[in-house]
């Protein structure tokens, strides 16, 4: 129907949702100092990356009438046991789809994954200046924690780097094992 709005559907990622990742990504990359990669990963990298967050955490992508246009994937903060209750998460968008609610939509459904797992905790770190990526995470209730100043060099500058966490679930001590 002409004039309808986009449909948007989020759902567990799979390997063959790589490609469709990877030109997200590749922009943030290649174009930006959001993240310290400078290299794109290819689809390859990417299917691996995807399939390591299923095994252990997380990673959902959003669609608009079937196609990908952003995802968010939980991974482990530190390797260290007492750790494993808490984790890092990250949001890509298409260029362009900033400040969309989409970033929103993806966290609560990966917020949702994460505790349905056992998660306590979610921590994020975000390459400064980032106005759009410290909006979300404070609109979603993440609380900064500190700034790590002048940590990575790229496009020829010096970025800090902010960090910020926010409690999934606050009960139950000792908390039952992460699945």
């Amino acid at each position: 129907m002409e004039g309808a709005p986009p449909s948007l559907h989020v759902r567990s990622a799979t390997t063959a949702d790589a490609s469709a990742c990877a030109a997200i990504y590749a922009p943030y990359v290649s174009d930006t100092a959001v993240t310290f990669e400078t290299v794109p990963p290819g689809p390859a990298e990417m299917a691996e990356r995807i399939a390591t967050a299923l095994r252990g955490h997380a990673w959902l992508v959003l669609e608009e009438d079937g196609r990908v246009v952003g995802y968010a994937y939980a991974g482990p903060f530190k390797s260290r046991a007492a750790y494993r209750w808490s984790c890092e998460v990250s949001v890509y968008l298409e260029i362009g789809r900033r400040r969309t609610g989409a970033g929103r939509l993806l966290y609560d459904a990966l917020f949702r994954r994460l505790v349905e797992r056992g998660f306590r905790t979610v921590v994020a770190g975000m390459a400064l200046p980032n106005d759009a990526s410290v909006g979300l995470h404070a609109a979603m209730g993440f609380e900064p924690v500190g700034i790590y100043r002048r940590i990575g060099w790229k496009h020829g500058a010096w970025h800090d780097v902010a960090w910020t966490q926010r409690a999934l679930v606050v009960d139950e001590d000792p908390p039952t094992e992460p699945v």
